[in-house]
């Protein structure tokens, strides 16, 4: 039963995904997130079959069916990572999900404790997504976008105690995570005047200290350095648009380290904030 309930998560996963490439293409342009999807290069109307989230970019060979033009691999990997955000989500609060909840399954247990953490958590994540993706594409992130995730990442620290759903006033440790996470950052920004990491990565970061708590954040950005160092050294070595000097965002990496360090309970530091 856990099972088909993840394929049905992933799958719900897929069509969030879709509306989610939306909203990094259209955002910041004069186009609406409503309306019908087009062809970028031909403006061709797509329709129904076209837009079947995962399937279409492979039915398709990835490319337009109109005007032959390729279709960019963000779609199908938005999609994807969309879908094991969700089902990697209802997993962790389900039996299989390690410590969540003292391992009930809140699916069955408690219905509104599991919509709301649910609805919560993916929506953060969905969010953080979209930004890291919009970073990548552009090398900014997008003062709304951070502004959106903190005051999100904020809310939630009255509503969740260690990802569990119980309403109460936040303890200025928790406060304060988000603020110890995001001077460094902030610190690194300004002494390089913005050459080695931009000002949103610490903005980011304040949200995930509260969305996470310290020990959590400061595992993920662990494992964000970890995978930054790794990713930028194999694209240096692979493609010839990289160099030492070239600029790599970093916000893809945090909201690696971010749901990683969320979903595995990572604890690299001893601290209890």
């Amino acid at each position: 039963m856990t099972f088909i309930l993840i394929i049905i998560f992933f799958t719900f996963g897929l069509i969030i995904g879709s509306f989610l490439n939306v909203v990094i293409l259209r955002y910041h342009t004069e186009k609406s997130f409503g309306g019908r999807s087009a062809c970028m290069s031909c403006q061709n109307k797509l329709c129904w079959y076209e837009l079947i989230p995962l399937l279409s970019f492979f039915a398709l060979q990835g490319r337009c069916r109109n005007c032959q033009t390729k279709i960019s691999w963000q779609y199908p990997l938005v999609e994807c990572i969309t879908g094991i955000i969700f089902a990697g989500i209802f997993w962790k609060f389900s039996a299989g999900g390690g410590s969540a909840f003292g391992g009930q399954n809140l699916f069955f247990t408690d219905t509104l404790a599991f919509t709301v953490s649910y609805a919560y958590y993916v929506t953060a994540f969905s969010l953080l997504l979209v930004i890291a993706v919009y970073d990548w594409k552009h090398k900014i992130i997008p003062d709304t976008l951070a502004f959106v995730f903190g005051l999100l990442a904020f809310l939630g620290m009255f509503l969740f105690l260690n990802h569990n759903f119980y309403p109460h006033l936040p303890s200025l440790g928790e406060i304060m995570s988000g603020v110890v996470i995001a001077l460094p950052f902030a610190l690194i920004w300004f002494l390089s005047k913005g050459a080695w990491m931009g000002l949103g990565d610490a903005k980011v970061a304040l949200g995930l200290g509260w969305l996470l708590g310290l020990a959590s954040v400061l595992s993920g950005a662990v494992v964000a350095f970890w995978f930054g160092a790794i990713i930028g050294l194999l694209l240096i070595w692979l493609s010839p648009k990289y160099s030492m000097r070239s600029e790599i965002p970093f916000a893809p990496f945090l909201a690696l380290g971010a749901f990683l360090a969320f979903m595995l309970e990572l604890h690299f530091f001893p601290l209890n904030f």
